[in-house]
């Protein structure tokens, strides 16, 4: 499988595995300059100043070879050109690779975004200007969110509103396959994935585990992620240094899943989804 990806003609091929933060994680600034020196260039930003922002202020002259993608929370114009704003400041810099709307849960937030006076005519705006070159949308609602980037599809214009998803995807949660995956690989659409451990569910044991089976690691659960060709980055959010070091053991072995590995794994996390409670 593919090691690296270009999402976008104007950003740089990045590793498949990216490095994101959650907000309630604790990656100082060392561990995430180990994790850009091993290679990972695709730094996805909650917008809490943490260590990830820190680093990526400091880049320097190394801001050229990393795609930074910020979670964008506004959905007015007036709200995005302040969060705009801020980020660039936050980031000391003056562009953003890619801003995704976050979370957007339902048709009503849409029509708000698209409509006069909506996040979308700043973030087209800033794009035009070339200080955004790729709007994406973070959704839980896979079949809606699939629909979204092919509004324009069949129109004259070449590309759809939207250059990229952002979906959950993991051993536990594969609805992607049926319901975005057959979609954005017709439309050439990046699709960037997370929750790949399902909140580390995944490389636990469950009580309905066949005698003698031990979990894979952390590192295998997100093989699985990359071994489909429709999953441009898989992100990871370790909590601190060792799991990341962990994490980062799929470098160093790069492979794609064989068949009977693959299957342990989908049993797995069928197991534990049956198991670990609310599935969000």
């Amino acid at each position: 499988m593919k090691k690296a990806v270009q999402l976008s003609a104007d950003l740089p091929n990045v590793c498949r595995l990216g490095l994101a933060t959650r907000g309630n994680t604790h990656l100082e600034t060392s561990a995430v300059e180990y994790a850009i020196e091993r290679g990972v260039n695709y730094l996805n930003w909650c917008g809490k100043p943490d260590g990830r922002s820190r680093v990526i202020a400091g880049l320097g002259a190394r801001r050229k070879d990393v795609v930074v993608a910020v979670q964008f929370q506004a959905r007015s114009a007036e709200k995005a050109r302040r969060e705009f704003d801020w980020l660039l400041d936050q980031l000391s810099t003056d562009y953003i690779d890619i801003a995704t709307l976050y979370y957007v849960e339902a048709e009503d937030e849409w029509r708000q975004i698209l409509a006069p006076g909506g996040a979308w005519e700043v973030l087209a705006e800033r794009k035009q200007a070339g200080a955004l070159r790729m709007i994406g949308l973070t959704s839980h609602q896979r079949k809606m969110a699939a629909g979204w980037a092919a509004l324009r599809a069949s129109s004259q214009q070449a590309s759809p509103y939207l250059d990229m998803l952002m979906i959950r995807y993991n051993a536990a949660h594969r609805g992607a396959e049926e319901d975005v995956f057959p979609l954005t690989t017709k439309l050439g659409t990046p699709v960037v994935t997370f929750t790949g451990l399902r909140w580390r569910a995944l490389p636990r044991s469950t009580p309905d585990d066949p005698a003698g089976f031990s979990p894979p690691s952390a590192a295998e659960f997100y093989r699985f992620c990359l071994s489909n060709s429709a999953v441009s980055v898989a992100l990871t959010a370790p909590d601190n240094r060792a799991e990341l070091e962990e994490n980062l053991t799929l470098l160093d072995n790069w492979r794609a899943l064989t068949a009977q590995e693959d299957k342990a794994l989908r049993d797995h996390g069928d197991r534990v989804r049956k198991h670990a409670g609310e599935f969000w």
